[in-house]
């Protein structure tokens, strides 16, 4: 039996379908359906479970249309795969409502049920502990959720931090200019998450202004952080010892978020990162959340999920030659649930100063 969607104008087919039909040729490859204009309705022919998921993405393609969305391919891409999981409502309801709005007035949203999750976890949490692979937001989000705050006067500063370690095998040897140029380098990445949110202009100014502070993480010892969102990027980069020192920083009314890929560790030693070690440490404490982002997450370039999924490819084939007689390790492998392993707050209570799990897989 044939399926169809009817278009209520030519503007929203256009925007839908793109320029020379190019986003109705990419759900005909992808979803091995036939797509034929008739009028302003649509007919799609294949196979029944094939031609019900090219409708279900054609509706929501119109849906975020309506709602302000641009039709990229990335979006596609994202629909497509979530209507292959039977996820739509899911990605719906993380792309619902902003997490702040940027420099420009436009709105910072979730492009993912993961991401989505870990936004939630930023605004419960009094500790947030976000691990996965490069692209999935975690820095990005942390910036926008804390913009936020700022906004709201929940906070009355953001103060962010990495390990000011070389990328990969790269030695750089002494630097140039006093200690403060030396390492801006390593705090780039953090200034351009700054500059995306705030702009570059007013970004300057709070940071001038002693609102925003950027520095290197071994400048955390001996503080104690008041009325602060603190983002601690990078963190595979550091020893336990080193997340233990960041951790207790945290001072009255602020939040922290810890970040990093467990893939992409650049310390001499892989052994030397505390990142994984902590998350187990501290996830039967209250008040900490800890979430694992996967290669579904990931929203950059499509390229960059496909070679997150490539190196996943190829890490679990050496895991399997190394451990003949063991299931290979996946560490950002797709999850059942989007955003993978979730831990959120068990209510239950719990006597008065003891330490307990508050944390459940859902």
């Amino acid at each position: 039996m044939q399926q169809s969607f009817v278009f209520r104008t030519i503007e929203e087919q256009q925007a839908v379908f793109g320029t020379q039909d190019v986003w109705a040729r990419k759900l005909e490859e992808a979803l091995n359906v036939t797509l034929t204009m008739r009028g302003d309705a649509v007919e799609i022919d294949g196979d029944e479970s094939d031609k019900a998921m090219a409708r279900n993405v054609i509706k929501a393609m119109v849906q975020l249309y309506h709602q302000g969305e641009t039709i990229r391919e990335d979006l596609v891409e994202r629909l497509i795969e979530e209507s292959r999981e039977g996820s739509l409502d899911g990605l719906f309801k993380a792309m619902d409502s902003a997490v702040t709005m940027n420099y420009k007035g436009l709105p910072i949203k979730c492009k993912t049920f993961g991401q989505q999750n870990y936004v939630e976890m930023l605004r419960e949490k009094a500790v947030t502990i976000c691990i996965g692979p490069a692209g999935t937001g975690k820095t990005y989000l942390a910036v926008a959720q804390a913009a936020q705050e700022l906004k709201d006067g929940s906070i009355e500063r953001i103060i962010m931090s990495r390990p000011a370690i070389e990328a990969g095998e790269e030695r750089l040897g002494f630097l140039p200019g006093d200690l403060a140029q030396k390492v801006d380098p390593y705090l780039r990445p953090l200034y351009d998450a700054l500059r995306d949110v705030f702009g570059q202009e007013r970004a300057d100014r709070l940071r001038e202004n002693g609102v925003v502070e950027v520095a290197p993480l071994a400048y955390m010892r001996g503080r104690t952080l008041n009325h602060a969102r603190i983002i601690i990027d990078e963190g595979q980069n550091a020893s336990l010892s080193t997340l233990k020192m960041a951790l207790t920083r945290l001072g009255e009314d602020s939040r922290m978020v810890l970040t990093g890929d467990i893939t992409q560790i650049d310390l001499p030693k892989v052994s030397d990162s505390g990142l994984a070690r902590c998350a187990e440490i501290l996830r039967g404490v209250q008040g900490i959340g800890v979430i694992h982002l996967t290669n579904r997450d990931v929203v950059r370039n499509k390229i960059v999920k496909d070679i997150v999924k490539a190196f996943e490819r190829e890490e679990a084939r050496q895991a399997e030659q190394k451990r003949p007689n063991a299931a290979p390790r996946r560490p950002y492998g797709q999850d059942r649930r989007k955003g993978g392993p979730i831990y959120v707050k068990n209510e239950s209570t719990v006597s008065e100063g003891s330490v307990h799990d508050d944390t459940h897989h859902v």
